[in-house]
């Protein structure tokens, strides 16, 4: 007997939550039957039935999980609501506002039993992933070093992140929002971040945040990298990696083009043909993971827990641009 796909709620349905809502639709194994937003036009376009009101929809329906694509602010309050339900959590990255709320969602998830996972996308990127392979498997040696030179062309002017204005009243910004991509993905290739030491700075005078900063990552391996980004230039037209990185090894390199196709020791090896979804269709492949995982009780690769991991090294970048010293990802974590 065929079994009946998950049910689904999302909670969010503005520029994320309808890319999310797309990414719903080619997954058989679930189904998004209601959704929730403030204004109720929005949720109306992604599910059958629409509330304005995220406890009154938990209230009324049978569901199996719920995806959180609000911004950071609201995400405690809203686990909390779905853990009084007993329903399994995918939410959107950033996980929290800072990291007494970061460990408040997951000690309320593992207090009620139920699944959280954090919708972080860009190590589902198949550039990403299939460099990760070609790594375990040797093309480049033993790691030495990494460089994510990461780049978009919408953060300049007086009304700069068009798509998402809510960035600019943001406190913390660049990191916070779009380097912590970066730095999850550097955990998924080269293992946990020991420590990091960053330098912050704000270009643009008409937002509140950070819009520029480098970072230097060293791993509990040892292996260093620099994580490097601003948002004022496009490396090419909507650069699906948005931007490029190089991963280098003592036997040779691997470099993400801006195209997001992927170059070893100058030569192209895989060359990106996706054109489904958003970015290389990882939001998609990180939901399909959330899914299978839910079916199968095997873990995910963003458990609430887990990616506590990722959250303390972005909270360690922002106390080492502050401070100005090199701070352990360990005295975040202890």
């Amino acid at each position: 007997m065929k079994q009946r796909p998950l049910r689904g709620a999302l909670i969010g349905c503005g520029f994320f939550g309808r890319i999310q809502a797309e990414a719903w639709k080619r997954i058989p194994e679930a189904e998004i039957v209601a959704a929730c937003d403030r204004e109720l036009s929005r949720a109306r376009e992604i599910a059958p039935r629409a509330y304005a009101c995220a406890e009154e929809m938990l209230e009324r329906e049978e569901l199996d999980f719920v995806d959180i694509a609000t911004g950071p602010d609201s995400h405690l309050e809203l686990v909390r609501l779905a853990a009084r339900r007993g329903l399994d959590v995918i939410c959107q990255k950033p996980m929290a506002p800072d990291w007494s709320r970061a460990t408040a969602m997951v000690e309320a998830a593992e207090a009620a039993g139920i699944r959280l996972i954090i919708h972080e996308n860009w190590r589902w990127q198949p550039w990403y992933r299939e460099a990760r392979e070609r790594i375990r498997q040797g093309a480049i040696g033993h790691p030495v070093s990494y460089w994510f030179r990461v780049r978009r062309g919408d953060g300049a002017g007086a009304e700069p992140y068009s798509r998402q204005p809510y960035f600019r009243s943001m406190p913390r910004l660049l990191v916070f929002e779009t380097l912590v991509h970066a730095l999850d993905t550097a955990r998924m290739l080269f293992g946990d971040i020991a420590a990091v030491s960053a330098l912050m700075r704000r270009v643009n005078p008409y937002i509140a945040g950070e819009d520029h900063a480098a970072l230097l990552v060293r791993h509990e391996e040892a292996l260093l990298g620099v994580v490097d980004g601003h948002r004022f230039l496009d490396l090419a037209p909507d650069s699906p990696p948005m931007g490029e990185a190089w991963f280098e090894g003592d036997r040779g390199f691997l470099h993400v083009t801006a195209h997001g196709d992927l170059v070893e020791n100058g030569r192209v090896v895989w060359e990106n043909r996706v054109r489904t979804g958003y970015r290389g269709d990882s939001v998609w492949a990180a939901q399909r993971h959330f899914v299978e995982s839910l079916l199968s009780g095997a873990p995910a690769e963003s458990e609430g827990r887990e990616y506590l991991k990722t959250f303390a090294a972005v909270e360690a970048a922002y106390r080492s641009a502050a401070d100005a010293r090199v701070v352990s990802v360990g005295e975040i974590l202890s």
